[in-house]
Order: C-alpha cells, then structure tokens, then sequence
C-alpha cells in the first residue's frame, strides 16, 4: 500500500473594475446579462425600487460574480475549452454566503482535475470588485503523475 498525499491546492484571484460591467450592461443590456448569469444570479443582483416591479441592478453585485467566474476559470486551467460563462454559477445561500456550482463542461474540467470542491470570497467597493477561489484536488497515491 502507497501513503497518500495530502489534497492540493489551487487558488484563483480576479479585481474587476465595477464601470467595465457598467459599460457592458449599457451596450449590450440583456443579451450582456443573459450571457454570463444565471436566473438564480439575474435574481440575486435585482433590485426592485418602483412598486410595479421595475428595477436596477446592482453593479457591484454582477461585477463581483463576474470577478468569481474568472477566479474559477484559473482554479479549472482549462487549456482546449473554454467554459460557457453560465456554467458557473454563484448561488446564493439563504444564509447570505455564495457557492460555487459548476455544470457542462466547466463541471467537466473540475471531475478532470479531480476537483473535490471549491470555496468563494466576494468582496466590492466602490468602483472595485474582486473573488478569491479556492479549489481542493483529491488526494493521490504517490504512484500516480
């Protein structure tokens, strides 16, 4: 029998600039925001200020998960395929923390790695927002590459 080695570690950082998301959302609008967020993540950065529904969203909030999305990317070191943006989603827990869920090919990229779970950090201010990731590989044998 071989002894194990402990988990590794990878960590992915990413800053975005709140006005860079600003800019996208006032170009492109919807097919900005359906391109790279979820349903669960539109919903999160939805804020509703007119009693018929309307609303803003929270460019802090999308800025920051745009930033997640990015630290997850170099958390997965995709070479060939890039994920679809929406393949990572951060879900919002009652408690008021995000997950991490992947799907598609980024949930792929994280079975290849061998990926066993990743952890988040979102941060913003003012005009920056920035996440942490922090992904732990399964243990291997020592006899493996």
């Amino acid at each position: 029998m071989t002894a194990a080695v402990p988990a590794d570690l990878r960590v992915g950082l990413d800053v975005v600039m709140v006005d860079d998301v600003v800019r996208s959302v006032e170009r492109f609008g919807h097919r900005y925001l359906e391109r790279i967020y979820t349903p669960h993540e539109l919903d999160c950065c939805h804020h509703d200020v007119l009693t018929d529904g309307t609303g803003t969203w929270s460019a802090e909030s999308l800025a920051a998960r745009f930033a997640a999305k990015e630290a997850v990317l170099k958390v997965l070191r995709p070479v060939e395929v890039q994920p679809e943006w929406r393949s990572i989603e951060l879900h919002r827990m009652p408690g008021g923390w995000c997950e991490i869920r992947l799907s598609g090919t980024a949930e792929e990229l994280a079975v290849a790695a061998r990926i066993d779970g990743l952890s988040v950090s979102l941060s913003h201010e003012a005009s920056v927002a920035a996440a942490v990731v922090v992904g732990w590989c399964a243990q291997r044998d020592r006899g493996e590459g």
